[in-house]
């Protein structure tokens, strides 16, 4: 799940829409649904498939980890290869890829195949959502932007709220003998149909000016999500060998690497992947920090009270999924009072507000957990999940803009697209890091362990809550992210 906001004024824009302008938008917004639901799903199948396909509880991290971690190296390039090639083209290929890619999970025989699936659905989902900023720039006049931009809101709310249920709902009917790959066969028709409408309707779109691909440091910084994620994953079923501890080294190695050859590629004139003057900013290195920890808070805390609630209670995906409505409502509720006007008059300070909505949610959670033990319900839960989902959402807003207002105007592109690949990153690492935490507990039981994840949780927020503390006061007019 990418975030994506726009102000309504930019300059260039064209002052007569594309004709099929909100049908193509409709098509766009298929698409984010598609990637957004990807990321939920197993989160919530992830114990039905290890109980079908077999493996070891590293297989419901993989499943979620090789996703997000795929799509953070591959949208560092994915909307440069829109510029190069053209966007309905690259929009055409991801599409069609993606659903390939879901047709290979449903059709999955074991963990490993299913796992290379859903690494290669990631890749063209970095190659997929660049796209439709692009495109929807180039559909819409000026004083239709916001009007564009704004229908993200409701169909991503509707969806994060309805796809838990719908996805727990897929698995246990089990229709046809399908059981959990119908989660992963209802993007073929969907995606199809995505294909159709971008052939039908989407313009031929590309930048004037687009700059040149640097393989060499997409590489290395693949290279180095790789040697830190791996190791969290597969560490605590091998006993941490030495290896496992010598990989996050190596990462460091690999990613200072990465620097020094990005400020040659610039001194040399050619393009770098990430523009090296960003790193002397504190707005964005201090986002950088808040982003990562937030967003590993974020994932991580989805994957583990998913797994709380069906291996150590034996709820069904489809009660597991109905769980977790309060906490998107609170995130939908969340976003629309910050666009409402909340976000432009408290800036930096409704990040730390919903820090600490989001902390007394977790707090209260584990206060929840220790009073009624076993004797959880859903109604119980409630307060807690609103509180988390809100506070998540408060802090999730105004982020980027904010981040992105302590850039130069020449650099915004740059760490735009470096923050979004951070926010996937996030993403892997929670699934990584504070699902490790919780299986590695569980022997001591899944209620200990759901405990001690959630302080590991609050843990992570603390470091956001001083990161935050970098980023500029407001964002700045016309930052668009």
């Amino acid at each position: 799940m990418t975030i994506e906001t726009a102000t309504p004024e930019r300059a260039g824009a064209p002052t007569t829409g594309h004709r099929w302008r909100w049908i193509a938008l409709a098509v766009i917004l298929s698409a984010e649904v598609m990637d957004l639901l990807d990321v939920l799903v197993t989160n919530l199948a992830g114990p039905a498939i290890r109980a079908d396909l077999g493996g070891s509880p590293a297989v419901i991290q993989w499943l979620g980890a090789g996703y997000t971690l795929a799509m953070a190296v591959g949208l560092v390039t994915g909307g440069r290869l829109g510029d190069l090639y053209g966007r309905r083209r690259m929009f055409l290929v991801g599409v069609l890829g993606f659903t390939a890619a879901s047709a290979l999970c449903a059709l999955a025989a074991g963990p490993g195949t299913l796992i290379t699936a859903r690494v290669v659905q990631g890749l063209f989902g970095a190659l997929l959502l660049p796209q439709g900023l692009g495109l929807i720039k180039e559909m819409f006049s000026a004083n239709e932007l916001a009007a564009a931009f704004g229908a993200f809101g409701p169909v991503m709310g509707l969806s994060a709220v309805g796809g838990p249920i719908l996805a727990g709902w897929l698995v246990d009917a089990d229709l046809a003998g399908t059981g959990w790959r119908a989660i992963f066969l209802i993007n073929v028709p969907l995606g199809l149909l995505a294909a159709l409408g971008a052939l039908c309707f989407l313009p031929e779109s590309r930048a004037t000016r687009a700059t040149r691909l640097d393989l060499p440091g997409v590489l290395l910084v693949s290279l180095g999500a790789v040697l830190l994620v791996h190791p969290l994953v597969q560490g605590r079923e091998l006993g941490w060998p030495w290896w496992t501890l010598a990989m996050p080294v190596g990462a460091v190695l690999v990613l200072a690497l990465f620097a020094r050859y990005e400020l040659a590629r610039q001194r040399a004139g050619r393009d770098p992947l990430v523009v090296p003057t960003l790193f002397r900013r504190r707005a964005f290195t201090g986002g950088l920090v808040a982003g990562l920890a937030f967003f590993t808070a974020l994932t991580g805390f989805s994957l583990v009270f998913s797994l709380y609630l069906q291996l150590g209670l034996g709820w069904s995906p489809l009660r597991t999924g109905l769980a977790s409505v309060p906490q998107a409502l609170g995130m939908v509720l969340a976003f629309v009072l910050a666009g409402a006007g909340l976000a432009r008059r408290l800036g930096r300070r409704l990040i730390h507000l919903g820090l600490g909505v989001v902390v007394a949610g977790v707090a209260g959670m584990l206060l929840t957990l220790r009073l009624v033990g076993d004797d959880v319900t859903p109604w119980r839960l409630t307060p807690a999940l609103l509180a988390v989902g809100f506070g998540m959402g408060l802090v999730m807003a105004p982020f980027f803009d904010i981040v992105l207002s302590g850039v130069d105007e020449e650099e915004t592109g740059s760490a735009s697209g470096t923050l979004t690949a951070v926010q996937q990153l996030g993403g892997a690492l929670g699934v990584a890091l504070l699902g490790t935490v919780f299986f590695d507990v569980a022997t001591a039981g899944v209620g200990h362990a759901v405990r001690v994840t959630l302080v590991a949780e609050l843990g992570l927020l603390l470091v956001t809550i001083a990161g935050a503390f970098l980023l500029p006061r407001r964002a700045r007019e016309g930052v668009a992210h």
